[in-house]
């Protein structure tokens, strides 16, 4: 009776988890010829569930095969021709859905999706899905154009493109055209892009382009026009103006015209825009900077060198020192027959005289007054302005 029960309850678990293991998937669905396509298959995991394998296989209108297969050996293509066409996303858990590339005629039919989990206790549940894939061939449609980063106002000198883009079945084949006084077009090109490396005034106008395909008898859809405009605005001055009186300048080195936006700051003054016309310099070399800065500062020191030659100070005195050695004392002594004591003290007399009437008047200091044993000569000087 428990062998029955512990049954009943295993087999009651298997249905409920497998009731959770459930492939999605729409019925049919239609690809674009020369398209890549996706035909989803899809579950949600469960706990103690594991896959174990997964197939695709294809039915077709004379022919039938097993496209694709995972299993613990790897994935596998087994049907050559959707080799290196086909794929299955291997790092989305519950994801098993096929995308085939390059979608062919003769690949219409009915593809089923089966897969097969591995229970907890070895068990194994299986199911799948089937969807139609039906394979048709789209004309091209109207196409639209697409400027490029520069929309249709592009300053002159810069790079520009417009892109024509249609939808269809591919190859789909593209021409632009330049609109001409009197309804004729001129023919410019036969690619998606049409791309002017550096555009010129004369190339303002009106364009448009063209695009078709195989499908539909080859009708050719026209797109609508677009008017390239062509700007050429003069370079500007960047003024930056801040309180306190600081102006700093930047000049704008690039060959396209450029708009410049500044501010003043401070208490009670509002942001303010300036404008300022310039014309376009050229940009010196860092040799050339340095060779000037060289010769500048060469003129200025000599400059500076030839004023601080010939400028005389306006007070200027020129003092003449005369020195006489005093022997009277001494013949003095020879002739009375009394001895002398020599002074031991040197006294240096200074008389400074200005040549010049209107300069101060002579002064006589005494100075050097100081023991000097042995000393027998008295030195007197006479300073004198001999200017």
């Amino acid at each position: 009776m428990g062998m029955l029960v512990g049954a009943a309850v295993l087999l009651s678990s298997l249905l409920l988890c497998s009731a959770f293991l459930v492939l999605r998937g729409p019925s049919e669905i239609k690809g674009t010829w020369r398209r890549s396509a996706t035909l989803p298959c899809a579950y949600v995991p469960v706990e103690d569930f594991v896959q174990q394998t997964l197939m695709w296989t294809v039915v077709h209108d004379q022919s039938s095969g097993t496209i694709f297969r995972r299993d613990d050996s790897g994935s596998h293509v087994l049907l050559s021709e959707y080799r290196d066409r086909v794929s299955v996303p291997s790092n989305a858990p519950g994801n098993v859905s096929l995308h085939i590339l390059n979608l062919e005629i003769s690949d219409r039919g009915a593809y089923t999706c089966q897969v097969t989990w591995r229970a907890s206790n070895n068990s194994l549940v299986t199911k799948e899905i089937t969807t139609k894939l039906e394979v048709v061939k789209v004309p091209a449609t109207k196409p639209i154009i697409r400027p490029g980063e520069l929309g249709l106002r592009v300053p002159a000198g810069a790079r520009a493109s417009l892109t024509c883009v249609a939808s269809g079945s591919p190859p789909i084949s593209y021409r632009w055209f330049r609109s001409s006084p009197g309804g004729s077009a001129q023919l410019l090109g036969s690619q998606a892009e049409l791309v002017w490396d550096s555009l010129q005034p004369s190339d303002a106008g009106e364009y448009y382009c063209e695009a078709q395909n195989r499908v539909g008898a080859g009708a050719v859809q026209r797109s609508d026009a677009v008017e390239l405009a062509v700007r050429d605005l003069p370079m500007t001055m960047v003024v930056s103006w801040r309180e306190g009186g600081t102006l700093g300048r930047q000049w704008p080195t690039s060959d396209l015209p450029t708009t410049v936006t500044t501010s003043e700051s401070g208490v009670g003054y509002p942001e303010k825009n300036y404008t300022t016309l310039n014309f376009q310099r050229t940009q010196l070399s860092l040799y050339q900077v340095i060779l000037i800065a060289v010769a500048c500062g060469a003129v200025l020191f000599i400059v500076i060198f030839i004023i601080v030659c010939l400028k005389k100070p306006k007070d200027a005195h020129v003092y003449e020192v005369k020195f006489h050695n005093s022997r009277a004392a001494a013949s003095r002594s020879e002739s009375t027959g009394h001895y002398e004591e020599p002074i031991c003290s040197t006294e240096n007399n200074y008389v400074m005289e200005p040549t010049n009437s209107k300069g101060p008047e002579g002064v006589n200091t005494k100075k050097n007054e100081c023991d000097c044993a042995g000393s027998t000569q008295e030195s007197e000087y006479e300073v004198g302005d001999t200017a």
